[in-house]
């Protein structure tokens, strides 16, 4: 298998995209983050010292994932027309999961504009809650499906 990130001479190098064709591609990411009682209790009842933060989540996973090819070295930087996110209170983890969709029309995926989002909105929950529990765990961040482009559809 040859690894499209390192030309003949093994050199790390980022892929020439400039002959595919434009397609509609979307991705979708998720991720977990568990947390304490005391932390889901203060994140649903809106009383975190450090303000909204499932709000801040959002714009963070949202702000992440514009930002990939800045954070991954490899990636292009990408006119993104599209990032929805959800978030789902999980109270038996207890926790909360996030969901990232990036779409876009062009050369390349968004895949890792997704898997970002996710990582980095899970991330600031954790910031906005560690002052409470710094034993959070962020878990199960994965493609759950990605449409477009030259290797096809993928469903989790």
């Amino acid at each position: 298998m040859n690894l499209t990130h390192l030309d003949e001479n093994d050199k790390p190098m980022m892929v020439d995209v400039s002959d595919k064709d434009n397609s509609t591609r979307i991705a979708v990411a998720s991720g977990m983050i568990e947390v304490s009682q005391e932390a889901y209790d203060a994140v649903i009842s809106n009383k975190a010292k450090k303000g909204p933060v499932l709000q801040t989540a959002v714009i963070a996973a949202i702000s992440g994932a514009k930002q990939t090819s800045n954070l991954i070295p490899m990636c292009h930087p990408l006119m993104l027309t599209s990032i929805k996110t959800d978030i789902e209170e999980l109270p038996d983890l207890p926790g909360f999961k996030l969901s990232v969709m990036a779409k876009l029309q062009g050369k390349t995926g968004v895949e890792m504009e997704a898997l970002t989002g996710v990582s980095i909105g899970l991330l600031t929950i954790y910031d906005m809650l560690k002052a409470i529990d710094k034993g959070m765990i962020i878990k199960n961040v994965q493609l759950e499906k990605k449409q477009g482009g030259k290797s096809g559809d993928f469903r989790r």
